[in-house]
């Protein structure tokens, strides 16, 4: 997710994939013991908590200040979802909403959160900055690489991240190898799609997240996270099918099939159902709703597409509606691989000077910092969906 773009096209990848998308359509690639999902995760990205509350953000509970992960668990939320970027201390300090989630800031914060008793998804974006599919710069550091550095930089990377995140009594329980990545990752090596899509190019997307896995499992024991391969695809099964099955073409080792799915870039539920359950079906993996999101706020920029795709009101109630909505569409992806929700921006709130892409009008939170009633609602997806 990139939170200042105001009019993300629904297919950003549209151009350099369309003509390769059916390429795979023949039988599913060889896979492993299938996989059922784990307890139901109810999930909230709060990435900025620290960040807001730096700015004079307060988080409040039936009118009482609380700390924000404590008001989560509190409603039965049970897993935060933390970004990680690659930027340095002077890029952070330089441009903290942009650049301000690198380890030093994220590690106590991952802390907070098993502090509270809740699990721990971390999103590696492997940039200095967002991630997302028109943006996957390498970092500045690793930029002048040759390939054969790159990828012993995101092993090594990998390695000492989760390393600091374990020392820290910080493990987290799923991590993602990077975000929203269905051009691929660590642009140009890793870049996938149109111009870029030969075998070269995929055989260097799978070696670089290999590489990564081969970091995580290094430093986590006997005991690893899931990993999550995230896509922005939650309404394009095609493109979807088309991603996976070159990626299992490599070999690359992954749990969880990751997509995001807002109503006003991905499209209708329809869409969304089809390409869960087929992703499900064919590559016999849990899914998640990695990223999702609904207005509270019927001035919303995207209250209107949103309303009208979903068949839903945006309002306070509508939020709660979307959620009933999407845990019954997760209830029933096929051999129960229907894994969970990730809400994004859960705890945004009003900035002033900041520009937030509106995503504090589709928050967990009102503009006062009250909890709203979609945490409830988040919650009994946990307690109900197994």
């Amino acid at each position: 997710m990139f939170p200042f773009l105001f009019a993300r096209p629904a297919k950003p990848l549209g151009v350099l994939i369309s003509a390769l998308v059916f390429a795979s359509a023949g039988s599913a690639p060889a896979l492993a013991q299938p996989q059922r999902a784990d307890a139901f995760v109810a999930g909230a990205d709060c990435s900025h908590v620290a960040y807001f509350e730096s700015q004079g953000g307060v988080y409040r509970d039936g009118g009482v200040a609380k700390d924000p992960f404590a008001i989560l668990k509190e409603h039965g939320v049970n897993c935060v979802r933390l970004r990680v970027y690659t930027s340095s201390t002077a890029q952070a300090k330089a441009d903290p909403y942009n650049a301000i989630n690198n380890l030093d800031y994220t590690v106590p914060l991952a802390r907070r959160v098993k502090a509270a008793g809740l699990k721990l998804l971390i999103d590696f974006h492997y940039s200095d900055t967002w991630a997302d599919p028109g943006h996957q710069a390498a970092p500045a550091a690793w930029r002048d690489l040759p390939f054969d550095k790159l990828e012993q930089q995101m092993y090594a990377y990998n390695r000492d991240a989760i390393a600091a995140l374990k020392r820290a009594g910080a493990m987290p329980d799923y991590v993602q190898v990077g975000n929203e990545t269905p051009g691929g990752l660590l642009w140009p090596m890793g870049k996938v799609g149109g111009s870029t899509d030969s075998p070269e190019q995929w055989s260097q997307l799978g070696r670089l997240m290999n590489a990564a896995v081969r970091g995580i499992e290094k430093s986590s024991g006997a005991k690893r996270p899931k990993i999550i391969v995230h896509l922005d695809r939650g309404g394009d099964w095609g493109t979807t099918k088309w991603f996976f099955d070159h990626l299992l073409e490599q070999h690359v080792k992954f749990d969880i099939i990751g997509e995001s799915y807002y109503p006003y870039w991905q499209g209708s539920l329809e869409n969304l159902r089809a390409c869960l359950n087929g992703a499900a079906a064919r590559y016999q993996k849990p899914v998640v709703i990695a990223e999702t999101d609904f207005p509270w706020n019927p001035q919303d920029e995207f209250a209107k597409d949103s309303a009208k795709l979903a068949g839903i009101p945006a309002s306070q109630q509508g939020q709660v509606q979307f959620v009933e909505t999407l845990g019954k569409v997760l209830r029933e992806v096929p051999g129960g691989r229907g894994a969970g929700i990730y809400w994004w921006a859960a705890e945004y709130l009003p900035l002033t000077g900041v520009r937030l892409g509106g995503f504090e009008g589709r928050s967990f939170f009102d503009a006062g910092g009250n909890a709203l009633p979609v945490i409830d609602a988040m919650g009994k997806l946990a307690r109900t969906s197994r």
